[in-house]
């Protein structure tokens, strides 16, 4: 299954954040404010613990909504232990996204929680911390050689083709502009799945800068290479 095309819009806007002058002045974070973003969380982490597939199929962002339907949803909350408690940890507000880190506890203890919302409030990727899957490992590493400014390095993690349009030096160009007008770069926070399996695979990359946390958005074919990246949309 191909990534939808709203999704897709998302990602493949502004590969590698190329950004203009008048973006960069213009640049906001997103209008989703801490207190909408703990109860759009909160709504969320609810419809987890009481097992509402309906409900929190409705929070899901359009994109993620439509590759999944409630029964699937269901099935999965049934097949979860069950939950206790949970809580909000802390609520980052980026570019056009908001990434929410949350603590869920079961009888076999407290598991950390990752999620990313979207402008509107809604669920667009999610992870339980502590679980790896190799693209978020591809994608972790490839936004860490461009913080430590291993441009090469970062380069070669990305597709022939995508390697053929984009030079070390395009890397390093691009990369600095985004730290620049971003406040500086302070670390790299995790990685999601958006969207796995099939020709395009995506994963969410939080990054902490000093203005604000951005989420790099790291496209993936049905091999794990990387054949696309894109800071945000307001990159352009």
């Amino acid at each position: 299954m191909k990534l939808s095309a709203a999704l897709l819009a998302i990602a493949l806007s502004a590969p590698m954040g190329v950004i203009s002058p008048a973006a960069a002045e213009e640049l906001t974070k997103t209008e989703l404010t801490p207190a909408q973003a703990t109860a759009a969380a909160e709504l969320l982490l609810g419809a987890l613990k009481e097992r509402q597939g309906d409900v929190l199929h409705d929070a899901l962002a359009r994109p993620v909504q439509a590759s999944v339907d409630v029964k699937t949803v269901q099935t999965r909350l049934d097949q979860r232990e069950a939950i206790e408690a949970t809580r909000v940890v802390s609520v980052i507000p980026g570019y056009n996204t908001t990434t929410v880190d949350a603590v869920v506890s079961t009888a076999s203890g407290d598991e950390g929680m990752l999620m990313v919302l979207d402008e509107d409030g809604k669920l667009l990727a999610w992870k339980w911390t502590d679980r790896i899957q190799p693209i978020e490992t591809t994608a972790l590493d490839f936004t860490r050689d461009l913080a430590a400014g291993r441009w090469v390095t970062a380069r070669s993690k990305l597709s022939l083709q995508l390697q053929e349009d984009l030079a070390p030096g395009d890397l390093e160009r691009k990369w600095t502009k985004l730290s620049n007008v971003s406040g500086g770069f302070r670390k790299v926070k995790d990685a999601v799945i958006a969207h796995q399996g099939g020709e395009q695979q995506l994963v969410l990359v939080a990054v902490a800068f000093g203005k604000a946390t951005t989420n790099l958005f790291v496209i993936f074919d049905e091999r794990g290479r990387i054949i696309n990246v894109d800071i945000s949309r307001d990159f352009v």
